[in-house]
This record gives C-alpha cells, sequence and structure tokens, in this order.
C-alpha cells in the first residue's frame, strides 16, 4: 500500500505577498509557472474552501481535488481527491484509496524585500522524483513572473 510523503519547497520572492499570491492563482500565469509539471496545465474550479477544483494537462488527465482551505494572500490547501484520466474522474478506486487525501498547500509570508512562498506536498513514493524535480523549477518560473510584473 502506498504511504504519502511530506515534501517541502520555498523560494523568496522580491514583490509583495498580494502580487505573489495573485500571480500564482491567475489563470494565465498559472499555465505558465506550472509548465514544469505540465506543459499546458490548468485548473478548473474556483479558489474557495469547499469548491471542487481541477488540475488539468492538455491530454485531458489531471487530479480532482477540493479546496480545503483558503485565505487569500497567507494560505491556501489543496485537498487532493482522486485522477482524471481520458475525463473520467476515479476517487473510489482501491488504487486512489491508497493515498489520497493528499494535500498541497501553499504558504505566503512577508519578508524584508518580499515574500517567502513555502509549498508543502504529500507525494507517494510512485511521483516523489518527479514533485521533487519539478516544484523548484515551477517556483523559479513563479519568481520570474512576480519580479518581471514588478519591475515591468
Amino acid at each position: 500500500m502506498p504511504t504519502t510523503k511530506k515534501l517541502q519547497f520555498s523560494t523568496e520572492i522580491a514583490a509583495p505577498r498580494e502580487q505573489v499570491f495573485a500571480t500564482m492563482l491567475d489563470p494565465v500565469a498559472y499555465r505558465d509557472w506550472t509548465s514544469p509539471f505540465a506543459e499546458g496545465s490548468y485548473y478548473e474550479g474556483r479558489w474557495q474552501a469547499g469548491q471542487k477544483i481541477r488540475f488539468m494537462s492538455p491530454s485531458g488527465d489531471g487530479m480532482v481535488s477540493e479546496i480545503a482551505e483558503h485565505r487569500p494572500n497567507e494560505f491556501t490547501s489543496i485537498r487532493h481527491l482522486g485522477y482524471i484520466s481520458g475525463g473520467v474522474e476515479d476517487t473510489h478506486s482501491e488504487a486512489i484509496r491508497a493515498w489520497a487525501p493528499a494535500y498541497e498547500n501553499y504558504t505566503f509570508v512577508d519578508m524584508p524585500g518580499g515574500t517567502r512562498v513555502v509549498v508543502d506536498q504529500d507525494a507517494t513514493e510512485e511521483f516523489e522524483q518527479y514533485i521533487a524535480h519539478a516544484w523548484p523549477l515551477a517556483l523559479q518560473r513563479l519568481k520570474g513572473l512576480c519580479e518581471a510584473d514588478r519591475a515591468g
């Protein structure tokens, strides 16, 4: 039975918390900064506590989740509930029940000159290397977007 491991990633961004938060959740910026996970990634749904949200790849595969907690500019918690394959949601199979729910939490902290973004991610062994490789790249892209907006 797969077990989840908690992974943590962070970056410091020379931009205010409100800007970093808004950029991270902006639908256009989201497609950019999440590209290390899957080129063309997007989401369907709303970033509000209790709301269903789907994280999709252009192929129609992805994750079905819900927003567990959402405090704008401070903290967002995503509860991943299952996979989407070929447009079909699976939240009840034995394979899914072995790891779900899994959490992905974003914390935004003021610091001198900007914001520290901390990501806490539950990962199964199967996806640990993939996530450990993609998150630092994604955070660098987010940092670049936020700091370019600030410079422009």
